[in-house]
């Protein structure tokens, strides 16, 4: 497919290779150094795609991506940046980019993004500009990470987040799902309020309530109308965190919300309507729920129109020192404390951990690691890494220890493993331990565990 293409790069070493290996493709390539000289070339030449740095002398590359949105030039445009932004990768989809690629650029990468922006050059990607202010990068929520899943992600929430499509986010506790739902939301055309409900925290009567309200003398305790999370949520989104442990009953009424968009609140008779998106989250393999005919086939399809899949923390080890970063400056803020600093050889171990817990396990390492620093460096001492490390050391500490060990007590050091695994989350620990949650109620109360905040 020969295609006239513009590359607008002020690196000239790069702006020659870019140009010598498009004209080699059979490629009509022009070379632009800045914005001036971009906006006198377009019309001159009416490109087929422009290649578009974001680091420019004259100003940043998403200025004149809004530019030519705006204009509806025919022309396809990727974006290239050396910034790991992903807020900014956002804001780039929705403002109309084709897609981004991040320097060093892989050729293969490049080909492949620019063959694939050619052959879809005559579809319009119906994306609203983020914003009409002139920073269009926002930083709350804020995404964290430079790896390709992340990035892959970042491009799906730009594609889904002005449409009404609902969305299920997967992957292991602790890796992030409420955020990406907030940034779902905070990146749409919603003007309402962005809501969640744990569905595993509450129990299945109270669950009920606080998603569809009740009225006045519904039940025992019941002595005013409240409405619900599907009232409050009017014009904005309902996040459903942990969406596989809702019981089959409750299941069917949310199956009818989706279906039909009315519902009733808990001993009332007044039809009521919602426009709220609907968001799901869960760490469970819900085919799998499907099978065991715990979950609603027809609810999966319900809220699956598309899945974000979250990789576990292990498996994006290059986003640790973004996140570590993020996470200090707002565990400092939190604890009134002074920005720390955090030595090469903690990151390095805070790498190699396999982090079970996930993101979450990080959040509760580095709260630990600001408590217990007394200087305004963290180094490896702070870390204690040991004690987090579920996996390897209690094996370890059983091996090696001096001093038998009685039944009771090894099933408490078990039972706040677990905890600490799940975050706090009652719900999950006793799925994990396999009892009900009172019977986890009562040994969390016998052998005076601690509950680790979530994040």
């Amino acid at each position: 497919m020969n295609s006239r293409i513009l590359i607008l790069e002020d690196e000239q070493a790069l702006a020659q290779m870019l140009m010598m290996h498009f004209e080699d493709e059979g490629h009509e390539v022009f070379h632009a150094s800045c914005l001036a000289e971009a906006r006198k070339l377009v019309p001159l030449h009416q490109p087929d795609l422009i290649l578009m740095d974001q680091g420019l002398p004259d100003g940043k590359g998403y200025e004149l991506l809004c530019e030519f949105t705006a204009k509806s030039i025919d022309a396809i445009i990727v974006m290239m940046t050396a910034e790991h932004d992903l807020e900014l990768a956002i804001a780039a989809i929705k403002a109309g980019a084709f897609d981004f690629i991040h320097k060093p650029i892989k050729t293969d990468e490049l080909n492949h993004t620019v063959n694939r922006a050619l052959e879809h050059q005559q579809l319009t990607r119906q994306v609203e500009v983020l914003s009409t202010t002139n920073d269009p990068v926002v930083t709350e929520p804020r995404l964290l990470g430079k790896s390709q899943a992340m990035l892959n992600i970042s491009k799906e929430i730009a594609l889904v987040s002005d449409s009404n499509t609902r969305v299920l986010i997967t992957g292991e506790t602790g890796t992030g799902k409420e955020l990406i739902a907030h940034a779902i939301h905070h990146h749409s055309h919603r003007h309402g309020p962005f809501m969640a409900i744990n569905c595993a925290a509450l129990v299945d009567n109270l669950l009920e309530s606080e998603l569809f309200g009740h009225e006045r003398g519904a039940f025992t305790g019941a002595s005013d109308r409240k409405p619900g999370k599907f009232e409050l949520a009017e014009n904005g989104t309902l996040f459903l965190d942990e969406i596989g442990e809702m019981a089959l009953p409750l299941q069917a009424k949310l199956l009818r919300v989706l279906q039909e968009g009315t519902f009733e609140r808990i001993g009332g008779s007044q039809l009521l309507h919602s426009n709220a998106r609907v968001i799901a989250a869960t760490n469970r393999n819900l085919p799998h729920e499907i099978e065991l005919s715990t979950f609603r086939e027809d609810l999966y399809y319900r809220l699956n129109a598309m899945e974000i899949k979250l990789p576990p923390l292990r498996e994006r080890a290059e986003d640790i020192p973004s996140l570590i970063e993020g996470l200090l400056k707002r565990i400092c803020r939190s604890e009134g404390k002074e920005l720390l600093q955090i030595t090469p050889s903690a990151i390095s171990l805070l790498i190699q951990y396999k982090w079970p817990g996930n993101i979450r396990e990080l959040h509760n390492v580095l709260t630990q690691s600001v408590i217990r620093a007394r200087g305004h460096v963290i180094g490896p001492n702070e870390l204690n890494l040991k004690t987090n490390n579920h996996q390897e050391s209690s094996q370890e500490e059983y091996t090696h220890s001096q001093q038998p060990i009685s039944l009771a007590g090894m099933e408490a050091k078990h039972i706040q493993q677990v905890l600490n695994f799940c975050g706090g989350h009652k719900g999950q620990s006793a799925k994990v331990l396999d009892i009900s949650r009172p019977a986890l109620d009562r040994k969390v109360e016998k052998y005076q565990l601690i509950i680790e905040k979530n994040l």
